[in-house]
């Protein structure tokens, strides 16, 4: 029959005590109070049927027994530190694998992902482009890009970007003879869908916008197809500002309206939070921070 061992809390109280000579001090290291370190020292004695402490004159020394053996755990404490540690720097490298919707892996986090491997060599990264389904997360998967409302459950889910909605277009566009000086020339273009027609109605309606037919145009199945087709102008996007990003700066897109709708869904970093400490997933996620910090400024 298996022997069993000492209950944990216990010996985490002795070993505190015997190091620090101190149930005092034991017990704000631990965020006990004195009284429950003095249990946990009375049932380890109990268990062990002999005295661990002397209290002479409001001082605590140890037994000859309690000495002897607080040696030998202290030892036992440091090495499931070390192994501790062990693992924590283990998690730090090797592999880390990265699901992501396939535009925000094409927009956003591939032109920048040189910059991470560069930083950190040590960590192999893999980029799996994937549409998820309610915030999906298999076990394969050490972090994931969701865009919604952050209202998944199970996971560890850190906003990104503050996102913002507004027509785009090609600038040859604007050359072609048809008009934007304002939000009622809309009705004169092709207006470009993500998804569903929803976003354009939702966005026009905001602005008090009538007269316009959201029912036309091509509906894409991702955000960069829509923003792929406006820079060949073939019709005006509503575009999100964070994807669009490289067409902007580019000049292959131009906001020819200063109106911006907040977009109440954005881009969120997932991982499990029993992972969420490894070290490789706290590195890419401080690296990640870092870049939508140099978005902002």
């Amino acid at each position: 029959m298996a022997r069993r061992l000492p209950p944990l809390n216990s010996l985490k109280a002795f070993e505190a005590a015997a190091r620090h000579l101190s149930f005092t001090k034991a017990a704000d290291e631990l965020f006990v109070t004195q009284a429950a370190v003095s249990h946990q020292i009375k049932a380890l004695e109990e268990y062990l049927s002999m005295k661990l402490f002397l209290r002479r004159n409001r001082t605590l020394l140890l037994t000859e027994e309690g000495q002897a053996y607080y040696l030998d755990l202290k030892e036992i404490f440091k090495a499931l530190q070390d192994a501790t540690d062990k693992l924590l720097a283990k998690g730090s490298k090797g592999a880390i694998t990265v699901a992501t919707p396939p535009s925000f892996a094409s927009q956003w986090l591939v032109p920048r992902i040189s910059q991470f491997s560069s930083q950190n060599p040590d960590i192999d990264v893999r980029i799996k482009a994937v549409d998820f389904d309610e915030g999906f997360l298999t076990d394969d998967i050490d972090v994931a890009i969701y865009y919604g409302k952050g209202r998944w459950s199970g996971v560890q889910a850190d906003k990104l970007h503050s996102e913002f909605l507004t027509p785009m277009c090609s600038p040859t566009l604007l050359q072609m003879g048809k008009p934007l000086r304002d939000l009622f020339d809309l009705k004169n273009h092709v207006l470009l869908h993500d998804s569903s027609r929803a976003m354009w109605n939702t966005w026009l309606k905001h602005f008090k916008v009538n007269g316009i037919n959201v029912n036309q145009g091509p509906v894409f199945s991702h955000s960069m197809m829509v923003l792929q087709a406006a820079a060949l102008g073939q019709g005006i996007a509503l575009g999100n500002t964070v994807l669009a990003r490289p067409e902007l700066e580019a000049g292959r897109l131009v906001v020819p309206f200063a109106e911006r709708l907040e977009s109440k869904e954005a881009y969120y970093m997932v991982c499990d939070p029993q992972h969420m400490d490894l070290g490789k997933i706290t590195t890419f996620k401080q690296w990640m921070q870092s870049q939508v910090q140099e978005d902002e400024q």
